[in-house]
């Protein structure tokens, strides 16, 4: 081995074409590998296993590893410092099976990753302190010439060519043979990779990418500390935080830089990056081992490794124990800031690959494992050495002995979303090891899902509460803690069973149940009513259903209902709820207290709702043996008719009102027949009482009085009420319902119905009571059988349009109504105004047969509906009685060849018409059955065909034509 040849490549050489011309499936074998390599694993990665070669050269003579990329015209050079090549290095630049390595596992300085040369250029230099080589495919082809070795197609061509399909061509490997060269690396570095770029290689974009992989490679080999591509340069500065954690920062052209939190454990190095000096969650990524493989990931943190890949260092080696590089991962969220460790916990979601889906899990049980998560603490600053040094906050506090936030396993922890340092500090010894607020928040929830951590909600802390012994003053920061956590009816509902201490020292569960004394003026003993503990009362107690000690409230508990129930006739329960009502609303108040009982004139006990006032004016209304009963004048003077008034003692008329009822159980006038004609049973029931009671002369003051009260008047304007309902059918007005009456401003059914008439109504009130009068939208079988009557009644004079409507809307009807229970008169209303007997007349459903019958016999509605006026009236009709038959051919032509059709359509505006038209100088019918003859008509329709007389006709020919 000479100077000129200091790694003895002409003896390498020598073996290597011993082997191929002794077996030419060799040859193949390696050019295949090659172009394999070439193709797949080393595709895309020049620079990354040149790097990779550099940082083990810079770990070799442990230097500060650079790397400098250099473009002249097509001569792309990658030199570095670091270890010289050896002659175990020339080994394994030219065996394409084997390593440098020491290890499998290990990055070797040299190795089949250097291939990757080969994607870019044939002709290489590898120029080093030690010695250079120069690789050639086109040395390599005048070598197998020189030494007569047939190729496996037994041509060795001229011109080189990537791939051929047919397989003409063959291209022999360009790294298993090597020769010397004088060319030394560049100064000031020990290695240096030449390469002539191919013509298919774009040089631009070639540098372009490896700028964008510069970061990488900093971050992937900490070796490297300098990559220079081109004029820009990357450099890489590490500095230590403690607790093993490092701030790894690299800068770039930009001058910007990005920085990362490195920490290392026993098998892998994890990245998180900083992002305005926080950390975040890193984006999809890959397996770096330690250079960028293909087996996607989706952890919050880069992983670098030491774990077995395959040769092309792109997959994982079968059986690598991924798992185990999960070892330590809790250590690195222990060195995090508190505030920031959660950034660690890997979120819900699909596996990106397999090995991805085995480091989650084994990364969740490392951290469900593991004491790390911050909670709180409850001692106080004061006994902290350095606590304000430290920027902790004394809502959660430190372990003096450590110096840090105590820790805890996450699955023994609880977490309540977005705790507030007030509460942390309330809930002491309440509950066990509690996240600290800073963890707290909804950016954290799925997080500490994944952990296991223990969701605390306010109904659970609503539940301890109940074991809580406290004076009342903590209570009431307890309440204060919890009030910003109260944001809508189903957080408020959550604390439906929060506990309040009440003023006899008792604790009681759930705020609906108490009363805030605070808010009392009235010196009233109330015998059903908790109050809160003066020194507990807060705002909080009153959002969660503590009530306000106004008489409204207090009156409508329902302690107070049940009370009533069993002793409606307590003296000391009726005093308090008569003073109270003294100060109420009475429209607040619930139907209920009129069950409360007190005396009449005579002496006698009857429920407040059966006694009236004295001079009530709905006395004035009644009819003369009404059961209702007047309030002893004693009551009155003591408690005043307010009170007596809010309690349901009566004035006017009362109201029955219920929640969710369940029958027409309310002792209401026919009320059974009103529900059974409900579609559903109705959510809310509120009606009218005692109008059953009403004389029937007393009418339209009854209206009048109930238009006057607000209460009363919503109830007539809702016409699916009982209230409406009732007044329709039991009302009367000169004896006739009101809902046979129609309204003075509908003429509908003028000269039918008799016209609403009571003196002293306002436009509006008139509007309202629409609800009660005839609606011809809303036919019952009451108001149907009324127009019948009407109609059949020959002392009525309606006209021939309102009789036409008013058979209408009873045919509308038709399908709503029980025609069974329909009494149908003796006689109808006729197409000519006469009330005529039902035996002789029918229904005309065809316009035309109008033409030819008598129009005291035709009763008429609209042809729409003639049918159903027809079935409801248990009439014929009429085309369906009389057989009609056209005489005579006549002219047939059509609506559009007619200038006649265009006329008639144009006049009467028609839409396209089907069928033929038939011009007769005659039109003449004949008649057969319910009536007979035969009869001049101007047009007539048979089937599809329109018959029209057209009198000047001549000879048959139209008027157009003649």
């Amino acid at each position: 081995m000479g100077s000129a040849d200091p790694f003895g490549t002409e003896g390498l050489r020598a073996a290597v074409l011993a082997s191929w011309r002794d077996s030419p499936t060799r040859l193949r074998e390696d050019a295949a590998t090659e172009a394999d390599l070439v193709r797949a694993g080393y595709r895309d990665r020049l620079l990354t296993e040149l790097a990779q070669n550099a940082a083990d050269a810079a770990a070799k003579a442990g230097v500060p590893g650079e790397v400098r990329v250099r473009l002249d015209g097509r001569t792309l050079s990658i030199a570095n410092t670091g270890a010289p090549l050896d002659l175990s290095g020339v080994h394994a630049l030219t065996a394409l099976r084997a390593s440098g390595k020491a290890e499998a596992t290990a990055v070797g300085q040299f190795g089949v990753g250097f291939t990757a040369v080969l994607a870019v250029s044939d002709d290489i230099e590898f120029r080093s302190t030690t010695g250079s080589l120069h690789f050639s495919r086109d040395r390599t082809r005048e070598a197998l010439r020189e030494r007569g070795i047939a190729t496996p197609n037994a041509v060795v061509p001229d011109r080189l060519a990537d791939t051929d399909p047919a397989g003409s061509t063959f291209r022999p490997p360009a790294l298993r043979l090597t020769w010397p060269v004088e060319a030394g690396p560049a100064p000031g570095f020990d290695t240096e990779v030449v390469m002539r770029l191919r013509a298919d290689v774009d040089a631009d974009a070639l540098l372009a990418a490896m700028r964008d992989e510069a970061t990488d490679l900093l971050l992937e080999l900490p070796a490297l500390q300098s990559l220079r591509i081109g004029d820009d340069e990357f450099t890489s500065v590490v500095r230590e935080l403690g607790d093993g954690l490092e701030e790894l920062r690299v800068t770039g052209p930009d001058e910007r830089g990005r920085g990362w939190w490195q920490f290392r454990t026993p098998r892998a190095r994890w990245l998180l990056p900083l992002r305005d000096g926080k950390p975040h969650a890193a984006p999809h990524d890959v397996l770096r081992a330690p250079t960028r493989s293909d087996e996607e990931l989706s952890l919050p943190a880069l992983l670098i490794a030491d774990i077995p890949m395959q040769p092309d260092r792109r997959r994982l080696l079968p059986g690598a124990r991924v798992t185990e590089l999960a070892s330590g991962y809790a250590d690195f969220a222990r060195a995090l800031p508190p505030a920031d460790r959660l950034v660690l916990v890997p979120t819900p979601g699909f596996a990106r690959s397999e090995a991805d889906g085995l480091l989650r899990e084994a990364l969740v049980r490392e951290l469900q494992t593991h004491s790390w998560l911050p909670v709180v603490d409850q001692k106080a600053d004061a006994d902290i050495p350095n606590a304000g040094a430290l920027g902790l906050d004394s809502s959660y506090g430190i372990d003096s002995s450590r110096g840090v936030i105590p820790t805890a396993v996450p699955a023994r922890a609880s977490v309540f979303p977005y705790l507030t340092p007030e509460l942390a500090r309330l809930l002491d010894d309440v509950i066990g090891p509690l996240v600290i607020p800073e963890l707290s928040s909804g950016a954290h929830t799925e997080a500490l899902a994944v952990l296991d951590v223990h969701r605390l909600g306010l109904a659970r802390l609503a539940e301890l509460s109940g074991g809580v012994e406290r004076p009342p003053a903590w209570w009431r920061e307890w309440y204060a803690a919890l009030e910003p956590f109260v944001v809508d009816p189903l957080t408020a509902e959550e604390l439906g069973a929060l506990a309040v201490p009440l003023a006899d020292g008792r604790l009681v569960t759930g705020p609906r149940t108490v009363v805030l004394d605070d808010m009392l003026e009235l010196a009233i003993p109330l015998h059903w009513a908790r109050l809160v503990h003066p020194e507990a009362t807060h705002p909080l107690l009153s959002r969660l259903g503590a009530r306000s000690a106004t008489a409204e409230d207090l009156l409508a508990d329902p302690a107070l209902h049940a009370d009533l129930s069993d002793h409606p006739d307590d003296p000391d329960l009726v005093d308090a709820v008569l003073r109270l009502a003294a100060h109420a609303d009475p429209d607040a108040l619930p139907p209920w207290l009129g069950m409360i009982e007190l005396p009449d004139g005579t002496g006698e006990l009857l429920p407040a709702d059966e006694l009236l006032l004295p001079e009530a004016p709905l006395y004035a209304l009644l009819v003369e043996d009404a059961p209702l009963g007047t309030v002893a004048e004693e009551v009155v003077a003591e408690y005043g008719a307010q009170a007596l008034r809010a309690v349901g003692v009566g004035w006017d008329f009362g109201i029955v009102a219920e929640s969710d009822p369940t029958g027409p159980d309310h002792h209401l006038d026919d009320e059974e027949a009103w529900w059974a004609g409900l579609p559903e049973e109705p959510a809310e029931f509120v009606a009218v009482r005692d109008l059953d009671l009403v004389d029937d002369i007393a009418w339209p003051d009854a209206l009048h009085q109930l238009l006057a009260e607000p209460r009363t008047r919503r109830l007539l304007a809702d016409p699916d009420g009982y209230t409406a309902w009732w007044l329709r059918r039991h009302a009367r007005l000169d004896g006739i319902p009101l809902g046979h009456h129609r309204h003075p401003r509908d003429t509908e059914f003028a000269g039918l119905l008799p016209e609403f008439a009571v003196p002293g109504l306002s436009h509006t009130d008139l509007e309202v009571l629409r609800t009660v009068l005839a609606n011809p939208e809303r036919i019952t079988s009451e108001l149907a059988d009324a127009l019948l009557a009407a109609l059949a009644d020959p002392a009525n004079n309606p006209e021939p349009e309102v009789v036409s409507r008013a058979h209408r809307h009873l045919a509308a009807a038709a399908d709503r109504l029980d025609l069974t229970e329909l009494e149908l008169p003796e006689r109808v209303r006729a197409l000519s105004g006469a009330a005529v007997p039902a035996a002789e007349a029918m229904v005309l459903d065809l316009p035309w047969f109008g033409l030819v019958l008598p129009p005291d016999r035709l009763v008429f509605g609209d042809q729409e509906t003639a049918s159903g006026l027809a079935t409801l009236l248990d009439l014929p009709l009429a085309s369906e009685s009389v057989t009609a038959e056209v005489l005579g051919a006549g002219l047939r032509t059509s609506w559009s060849a007619a200038p006649l059709g265009v006329v008639l359509r144009q006049l009467f505006s028609l839409p396209p018409q089907e069928g033929e038209l038939v011009l007769h100088e005659d039109l003449r019918v004949r008649l057969s059955g319910a009536w007979s003859g035969t009869v001049s008509v101007p047009w007539w329709r048979s089937g599809a065909e329109t018959h029209v007389r057209v009198p000047t006709a001549v000879e048959g020919t139209p008027p157009s034509a003649s």
